[in-house]
């Protein structure tokens, strides 16, 4: 389906994707840290799905497996909602944002208590076809090695 003959579009969709074609998916009130999750994302994020699924399928964090859960139903989105073919998705977005905190006590030596925090976190994955990622990834594309070379090459001619 293109984005002409899109009827509805949601908020969310549009801050994500805008008129870009691509799906996401997205897992709420996780139980796991933000932090530990958004070390698995980084693993993924702009990488082509197929190589994505099968890193998560392999890495040993725990977040991985939910990771590897919302990666295949963005795709699962994306062929049924968008008709995109699932061998030309790239992941051009991921996002790990905090949920709420369950507090909880533990007792301590004394009669003191201490707080656990239980953390839960909200992964939104988004996939793009490969086309539609790539000339916004050239545009943004200038490393620091290129720079330093185009200084030293600047600095030469002088």
């Amino acid at each position: 389906m293109s984005t002409t003959e899109r009827t509805r579009s949601s908020a969310r969709r549009d801050s994500l994707l805008g008129d870009r074609p691509g799906a996401f998916a997205s897992a709420r009130y996780v139980r796991i840290t933000p932090l530990k999750a958004r070390r698995v994302v980084e693993l993924v994020r702009g990488l082509p799905v197929d190589q994505a699924l099968s890193i998560l399928e392999f890495a040993p964090q725990a977040a991985a497996e939910t990771v590897h859960k919302v990666l295949r139903s963005a795709i699962a989105n994306a062929q049924t909602t968008e008709g995109l073919d699932a061998g030309d998705l790239v992941v051009s977005g991921a996002l790990v944002d905090e949920g709420p905190t369950m507090k909880r006590w533990r007792p301590r030596a004394q009669g003191r208590a201490t707080r656990i925090n239980k953390r839960t976190s909200h992964i939104t994955l988004v996939v793009e076809p490969a086309a539609a990622v790539a000339p916004a990834a050239k545009k943004t594309t200038t490393t620091k090695a290129s720079s330093k070379k185009a200084a030293q090459t600047n600095g030469e001619d002088a």
